[in-house]
Formats: structure tokens, sequence, C-alpha cells
């Protein structure tokens, strides 16, 4: 049976065991060019030192306005590139695999003068409207995509994460709350996500696979629920996906009683629901810290790799004290050999 340590493979991707660090937003970038700092090489390569096989770099945005915030990171520039590529570098030589997680935050881009979206609804009552994007000017945003994957690809990441949840821009496309449009991209409210896929694929070696991050219900009243993004994720798999990253929520405010369970794993059965109906492999994601409790998702059978976000924040190392507590065989680097236990078996 498998477990939490055992070894992955998708397509060319070849994982020592099934923890991912997932992406999770530094807000650290000191210049607001974009360009990781010495912050995001420190944040990253502990955690590959900390045994995570592995590691989804952060929203990292196709244009300027693209960002939730003008601390986020980039790729709009070759200027860019560099300072990832030193980042996957050094992970690389602690074992671990990266990924990076190419998005744009649409009408949720805070500290863009004038936000762009399908249609022009604001967030909440607190954001700014957003202009709503041509005809041309989607296919234009399709382009960008395209270009940030191929910088990544430069940077020399081993697998392209598209971000589709959390109510950003993919996101806003295939919501019928965000998407009034009447032109092509409204009458097929996936379309605009396929047409990423698909230019992300062609600038993408064959073996790398490609990861879509959805939001798999919406906490908000008239919000789809599992039924539709199995439908929509069908047409992604169809389009070019090869794993579902599974979240949940991120679009309009949630109504009480629509609202997320507080329990662990309440995002699990979400993403068993997709792996059983599209037969493709997940991220599950959410509350899942407890060693025992993300093995028992491996276990099970609910998903193939299971993402820890805050437990990772907490503790770079949360990985190897995860193997000593589970009792599993992992290579500890030798200069902390000596705080853990001699015999993991």
């Amino acid at each position: 049976m498998n477990h939490l340590f055992s070894p992955y493979q998708l397509k060319g991707l070849s994982l020592k065991n099934r923890v991912v660090m997932p992406p999770m937003c530094q807000y650290s970038v000191t210049k607001k060019d974009g360009i990781a700092t010495d912050w995001h090489y420190t944040h990253y390569v502990s955690r590959a030192i900390g045994g995570a096989s592995l590691i989804i770099i952060e929203m990292t945005d196709v244009e300027p306005d693209g960002r939730i915030s003008d601390y986020d990171l980039g790729l709009w520039s070759d200027e860019q590139v560099p300072a990832l590529a030193r980042i996957v570098e050094a992970c690389h030589q602690y074992g671990a695999k990266v990924g990076i997680q190419i998005a744009h935050a649409g009408r949720k881009a805070e500290d863009a003068d004038v936000p762009v979206a399908p249609s022009a609804i604001p967030f909440d009552e607190n954001s700014k409207t957003p202009r709503a994007l041509s005809t041309d000017e989607v296919k234009e945003m399709v382009t960008k995509f395209r270009s940030a994957v191929k910088r990544a690809v430069q940077a020399g990441v081993d697998v392209i994460e598209l971000h589709g949840a959390h109510g950003y821009l993919i996101h806003q496309f295939h919501s019928p709350l965000t998407n009034k449009r009447t032109d092509e991209y409204g009458k097929d409210l996936s379309k605009f996500g396929k047409e990423v896929i698909q230019a992300a694929k062609s600038e993408m070696p064959e073996d790398m696979p490609l990861i879509m991050r959805i939001s798999a219900q919406e906490y908000v009243e008239g919000g789809y629920g599992i039924h539709e993004s199995i439908e929509f994720s069908k047409e992604y798999q169809d389009a070019g996906v090869d794993m579902f990253h599974i979240s949940a929520g991120g679009e309009g405010p949630i109504a009480a009683e629509g609202r997320p369970g507080t329990h662990v794993a309440y995002q699990v059965p979400l993403a068993r629901s997709i792996r059983q109906a599209l037969d493709i492999p997940v991220i599950a994601v959410g509350r899942l810290d407890e060693p025992s409790l993300a093995n028992a998702v491996i276990g099970n059978e609910d998903a193939d790799l299971v993402a820890v976000g805050r437990g990772m924040l907490r503790n770079p190392y949360w990985t190897l004290e995860a193997a000593t507590i589970l009792r599993k065989e992992i290579e500890l680097p030798k200069q902390y050999s000596l705080g853990f236990p001699r015999n993991n078996r």
C-alpha cells in the first residue's frame, strides 16, 4: 500500500515522497520589480533541505497589474528568470523538484489602478471595479501566460501549475458569477482556461506534467459545486492538464449557509471526487498538517500527493519530522542527523 513516503512518478516527474509544499504568497519583492529576493531563496531552499519532494513556488504573475500586490513575483520579463533559476538549482541540489504557479489576479489585483476581469464586477464593496477585457485582450492574455510559462521552463522548473482557483483570473472566467460576457469567452466559460492550458503545453517539454489548481466548490450563494467543477475539469483534462490541485472557495463573500468546515481535511472529499470521476491524479490540500492524517489521505487513495501549507510555514522540516513520527525511512541531511532518531523503522 502506498504511503506518504512512497515514491511517485508522473510523466517525467519523479518524486521521492508524496509531500508537496503548495504555493503560498510571500509578498516579499522589495523593489516592486517582480524579481525573487534572498528571502525567497532561503524560504524555498530550506524546505528542500527539510525533505519536501515537490516545492511549488508561489503565485507568479504574467503582467505587473496581474499581481495581487506590487510585492509579488512575476515572469513577464526575462530579467526575472535568473533569480528563479538560482532557487530551482539550489532546491535540486537537496533532492527536491520544483514547480511554479503561473497566474493573473484579475479583479483581485489590489494595487492595479484599474484591474481587469471577464466582466466589470467588483469582488466586494471595498474593491475596485474592474474593466472588462475585450475579446482581443483576452487572446493577448493567453499569449502572456504562454510567455510566462516559457520563462519558467528556461528557469529549469520540473512542473508548471496554472492557478485556476481562489477567485483569480482563470477562475473568474469559468465561474458564472463573474463571467457575464456575450462573446465566445462567455458562451463557453472554460474557453479561456482551455486556451491557456494549450498555450502552456506548447512551451513545455513533452514529458513535463501540467498541474492546474482549481476551486472545486464556491462557498457563495449561487456559486458552482462539485458537479459543475467535475464538468469543467474534464474539459481542462482534455485540453492537456495532467494533475489537479484541489482547493475551494475564493470567489465572492462566503455566505453563512455555505461556509466551509473548520475541521481538518474538509477539502479531501472534493479531491477524491475529482480523482474518481476523471481518473486523474490529484493533490489534496487544506488542514492536512497532522502526519498520520496526511499519510491516511495517501493510503486511502483519496489523493496522490498531499500539500502541507501552514504546517510548512511553521516548520521548514515538517517532512523530516513526519517521517520520524510515522517511522518511515528518509534521507536526513547529515548535518542534522543527531537531531533525529537513528532508526526510523
